[in-house]
């Protein structure tokens, strides 16, 4: 089973990188501690049907990642759900995640058609239970491929956010009411035991992905995702205390003296990151997110979706993004 983190000294290390990584994720594959694990589970970031650098996992560094963990283990697998409006198996055609895997060794499964596992909590959180892929469930070990990126949303998503996509209904849009406590539980659950954040292009504005490109020319590797995001945030000059990585920190009882950085420092690589517009559109949306209800009523169909977007266009010249 996979184990609750804790608060003992994690590391991250900022590398930096521009276009060739395979010494990079050399290096971070040697010092994961993966070799030896039955099967192991990637979570890429496909948050878009297409591939767009900075907005989805690339799959060069994802045949390179899949290789060499092929390399020392008997079954490694790629993963990822149905987005709202698009199905799973697009995104891995038409950014070429699934080529890259098959090509070194590995498989992708749409976790949206895996066995699922319902996963009860206790306490008075209104969380009550989730519903998660078996397949995942089972991993021997769970590697995060996130990006840096700001959100329109949630100020920020990197590691912990990536792991959202692992909830196999493409009705996971109805949990954001809860979600600092579905991050925190998905962080928890499934403990990935390497996070490779690909930092060469950022995403600043109204990301995840109708922001603006950055070259950061970045990678950062950790052995905790939390620690990863907080390092992230740093990097990106945001206040991570006062967004969701907050509330998972106060909950594990992490801390930043508790991060060891190594290679090139904060200080070092800091950019200040352009934060979301908050245009009346992104505060509709926060509103409704607030509330299940309305989440459930506004969200319940593609046929809705599509009028609020027609609104939006309207006022803003440009479709909103659903996520």
């Amino acid at each position: 089973m996979l184990q609750v983190p804790n608060a003992t000294q994690k590391t991250v290390k900022i590398y930096r990188a521009k276009g060739d990584v395979s010494d990079v994720v050399k290096e971070a594959v040697a010092n994961s501690g993966l070799r030896g694990k039955r099967t192991i589970f990637i979570k890429p970031n496909l948050s878009h049907p297409e591939y767009l650098p900075g907005v989805v996992t690339s799959p060069e560094l994802m045949r390179q990642l899949v290789g060499l963990l092929r390399d020392g283990n008997s079954e490694v697998i790629v993963g990822e759900s149905n987005g709202f409006n698009y199905p799973c198996w697009t995104a891995f055609d038409k950014t070429g995640t699934e080529a890259a895997v098959k090509a070194a060794g590995g498989r992708v499964i749409n976790l949206s058609e895996d066995k699922v596992v319902e996963v009860k909590f206790s306490g008075s959180s209104p969380l009550k239970r989730l519903f998660l892929p078996k397949t995942l469930l089972d991993a021997d070990a769970v590697v995060d491929l996130p990006l840096m990126k700001t959100h329109e949303f949630m100020a920020y998503s990197g590691a912990i956010k990536n792991l959202f996509g692992c909830v196999p209904s493409n009705k996971r849009i109805y949990l954001h009411p809860y979600l600092p406590e579905v991050f925190y539980r998905l962080y928890t659950l499934f403990k990935p035991q390497l996070t490779i954040m690909d930092a060469r292009i950022g995403i600043e504005g109204n990301g995840p992905t109708k922001g603006k490109p950055v070259k950061m020319n970045l990678m950062l590797i950790g052995d905790d995702a939390l620690a990863v995001d907080i390092v992230a945030a740093k990097v990106m000059m945001l206040d991570w205390k006062k967004t969701y990585l907050g509330y998972i920190a106060s909950k594990t009882g992490m801390r930043e003296e508790d991060i060891s950085v190594d290679g090139l420092q904060v200080a070092d690589v800091a950019r200040r990151f352009e934060p979301p517009r908050i245009d009346l559109p992104v505060k509709a949306q926060m509103m409704i997110y607030q509330h299940e209800y309305l989440t459930k009523f506004f969200f319940c169909s593609l046929d809705v979706v599509r009028l609020f977007q027609k609104v939006t266009v309207a006022y803003r010249g440009k479709p909103v993004e659903i996520g």
